[in-house]
């Protein structure tokens, strides 16, 4: 029990699971970088765009407005949110330019079980 602050006045029933769960917390650094990035996945449009990188792999703007059914002018704004957050890199053909998910793994993951969970749903209400 030698995470327990003893000055806590919460009752403690298992002191050792308590232990363990204040092990397990990352920093507060860490923890806020994990809540930036969720408020990123919370809304739908960004999320939708996420998955469609994330599945068809570098696309353009005007794609992805065809994919999601949202304007392009909303996409472009979405994109360059994730871009300031340094989620999406882009590369430019001529005049288009092509977003990518850059590399983050935690994010590759993520976005890899949203995507299988979702087939498995899909198919689970179809068939």
């Amino acid at each position: 029990m030698h995470l327990l602050d003893p000055d806590d006045p919460h009752t403690i029933v298992d002191g050792d699971r308590v232990c363990e769960a204040i092990a397990a917390l990352p920093d507060r650094e860490t923890l806020h970088d994990w809540v930036t990035r969720f408020a990123l996945l919370a809304d739908q449009t960004r999320l939708m765009l996420l998955l469609c990188i994330h599945n068809a792999g570098e696309i353009c703007v005007s794609d992805l407005a065809a994919a999601t059914r949202v304007k392009d002018s909303t996409v472009s704004q979405a994109l360059r949110l994730l871009r300031a957050h340094g989620v999406v890199g882009t590369r430019r053909d001529g005049r288009t330019i092509h977003y990518h998910l850059t590399e983050d793994k935690t994010l590759h993951a993520l976005l890899g079980h949203l995507a299988t969970t979702s087939e498995v749903s899909m198919h689970s209400h179809h068939g």
